[in-house]
């Protein structure tokens, strides 16, 4: 079965934002949906709108990065795959799951001039719950300017 294919926003993104255009123009099926409120309403939002989807491959920015690792910690049946931004997990939010652990591969782009959530914490956070990772640290700011086009999205997103 081809998985769903997911994007999760950071905290002031929307389903309208750069990112979610461009996955909407080059994977139409994409699941894009819009995120408000504190973590609990979003993850609501989420368990809702996947509850009967599987398997996934997430794709989370940012905030949507750590709802995306949560989601994943505490789903790991259902997620194929992971791929996250700049993920938010340096934000205290992670701090329960961080005795979890998955062996769902994550991939992780995170830029070294990231002055929104420190590379620092997110790299060691990740390596202490996700036991099958490939981190790779870019020479980017926290949106990813320059790399995010630049990703393979088709073989990330054709697993």
């Amino acid at each position: 079965m081809k998985p769903a294919r997911v994007f999760i926003h950071g905290l002031l993104g929307s389903s309208g934002g750069a990112k979610a255009a461009f996955f909407r123009k080059r994977y139409p099926d994409m699941i894009i949906e819009d995120f408000r409120g504190l973590l609990d309403k979003r993850m609501e939002t989420l368990n809702r709108l996947l509850a009967e989807k599987g398997p996934l491959i997430l794709v989370g920015s940012s905030y949507g990065g750590l709802m995306a690792s949560i989601y994943t910690l505490g789903n790991p049946d259902k997620v194929r795959q992971v791929i996250l931004l700049s993920p938010a997990l340096a934000h205290r939010e992670i701090d329960p799951y961080l005795e979890e652990r998955t062996d769902t591969p994550v991939v992780i782009y995170h830029g070294n001039k990231d002055d929104v959530v420190p590379l620092g914490p997110v790299y060691e956070n990740a390596h202490r719950v996700f036991r099958n990772l490939t981190f790779n640290t870019v020479d980017d700011d926290h949106v990813l300017s320059k790399t995010f086009t630049r990703i393979d999205w088709d073989m990330l997103l054709e697993r």
